[in-house]
């Protein structure tokens, strides 16, 4: 009776082990197209792990988003440090986030949800009428999208001497992009409204 009984208690025993040993992490969300308001389908969402010692992310898995924007992964809890989440969807920007192995929970859903916003275009076109090889003209960007690995640098531009320049940057669809400049002693201030998936152009004769 008591072998029985001890069999039984170590049974359960390992069986609760065993059960915990295969916990899931569940990952969920919505995406939202930020440019419009709306419920983003049709992205892709591919999620990864990076193993302890590990130098290097692992796939865990890809699906896309619903009608609803909806995305949800379910996936055992191994030894991992951290996971990483890459949603994107062409002409849109590229989402890259970090979840570190801490914040995740086997108890409840694992809420993340993210926006991002249509990619737009700003053609700059600069024209000297009048050229000359002293001319110098200073330009800075004063709004619209900035810091992104596709965006045009920052802080303060020069053209020198006889210019017809174009230069092309990228933007958030349906928002302004602007940029203040001084060519001699004169002052001036540039912008539009760069619309989403098409290419708008700022054009600065002098």
């Amino acid at each position: 009776m008591k072998y029985i009984y001890f069999t039984l208690i170590l049974g359960i025993a390992l069986f609760s082990c065993k059960k915990k040993g295969k916990a899931d992490f569940t990952l969920k969300g919505t995406l939202t197209d930020a440019t419009y308001s709306i419920p983003m389908n049709g992205a892709s969402v591919t999620l990864y792990e990076k193993i302890a010692g590990n130098s290097s992310y692992d796939v865990v898995g890809s699906t896309s988003t619903d009608g609803n924007g909806s995305y949800s992964f379910t996936f055992p809890r191994n030894s991992a440090e951290s996971y990483k989440i890459i949603i994107s969807k062409n002409l849109y920007f590229e989402i890259d986030q970090l979840i570190n192995f801490s914040d995740l929970s086997i108890e409840n859903d694992n809420i993340r949800n993210y926006s991002t916003t249509a990619m737009s275009w700003v053609k700059l076109r600069f024209i000297n009428q009048s050229p000359s090889a002293a001319d110098i003209l200073k330009y800075t960007q004063s709004e619209g999208k900035q810091g992104c690995a596709l965006c045009c640098p920052g802080g303060e531009r020069t053209l020198h001497g006889a210019v017809d320049t174009t230069i092309y940057c990228i933007n958030d669809g349906n928002t302004t992009y602007a940029y203040t400049f001084l060519n001699g002693s004169f002052p001036g201030y540039k912008s539009a409204i760069t619309t989403a998936f098409d290419t708008t152009e700022i054009s600065l004769t002098y």
